[in-house]
């Protein structure tokens, strides 16, 4: 798959792009403190909609590899399939295929996957989805005594206000994010999506949350935003529209568009044309 052009960094991606909140946020989640020399090297996979989904960042720190997303939506199950294809992109990206041919044991960073989940549908404020759950033989899983062959296991936290709040307050700029996100959905409820993220924009900026972040990023967080929901408005519609059984191949067919060169507006657009046939 090709990388995507005219793809756009997520708000979330912009904010957590920062080595000094990377670890920020990493410290509050594992419950340490890392020394503010601690190396970050952000190994994102840049310019690329993997599976239809905003890829979010990457990176290695203290020898592990950290894949971090932002999950807007329902919390999908196929989560740890999804994040299995993508962390086989990102080593092939950081290691040198070369040595994987060589005598010696090549040394690779341990993975952690972790979601960071602020979507509207209730969820508790912790959960782990498993790979082997999507295995079709559970009575042979059973039987293996040493474990499945194959495991990824995936740490979904609810960030949502009300949700983790020890996590929220250790994380200073993860609160904030919250709280911003929070303050959109309550103005969404009154006014336009556009008007809406000027209305919490300017609220967080009186307020002091993301202040720094926002007035220098501000365009560019209104941008993002708005395509991110209307992406997200288009494949709900598009789902709504069809028979359940048909969802999977909307989704496909949505993301075949991604990764074609076709931006989100550019799908959104021939959607609300009705260019776009959904599977009826």
């Amino acid at each position: 798959m090709g990388a995507n052009e005219k793809h756009k960094n997520s708000m979330f991606s912009l904010l957590f792009s920062n080595p000094d909140v990377l670890r920020e946020l990493y410290s509050a989640i594992e419950g340490t403190e890392l020394p503010s020399d601690t190396s970050i090297d952000i190994n994102t996979l840049s310019s690329v909609l993997f599976m239809g989904q905003i890829n979010d960042v990457s990176f290695t720190i203290g020898g592990r590899l950290i894949v971090l997303m932002e999950h807007q939506s329902t919390i999908n199950r196929n989560m740890p399939l999804r994040l299995l294809m993508y962390i086989a992109r990102v080593y092939e990206k950081i290691i040198d295929r070369r040595k994987l041919y060589q005598k010696n044991l090549e040394q690779i960073p341990d993975p952690i996957f972790i979601v960071l989940y602020n979507g509207k549908d209730p969820y508790p404020d912790y959960a782990t989805l498993k790979l082997s759950d999507a295995f079709m033989d559970a009575t042979m899983l059973k039987a293996n005594t040493d474990g499945p062959a194959l495991e990824l296991v995936v740490h979904v936290y609810n960030i949502n206000q009300g949700h983790n709040t020890a996590l929220l307050e250790k994380c200073e700029t993860l609160g904030e994010y919250s709280a911003f996100v929070s303050k959109v959905r309550e103005y969404r409820e009154a006014m336009s999506l556009e008007d809406a993220m000027k209305a919490a924009i300017k609220h967080c900026i009186d307020n002091g949350i993301l202040k720094p972040f926002l007035e220098t990023h501000s365009s560019e967080v209104m941008n993002m935003l708005i395509t991110e929901w209307n992406l997200e408005e288009a494949q709900k519609a598009w789902f709504d529209e069809g028979r359940d059984e048909g969802r999977d191949e909307g989704r496909d067919e949505i993301a075949a568009m991604l990764e074609s060169g076709k931006s989100p507006e550019e799908i959104i657009k021939e959607y609300r044309r009705g260019e776009v046939v959904s599977g009826q």
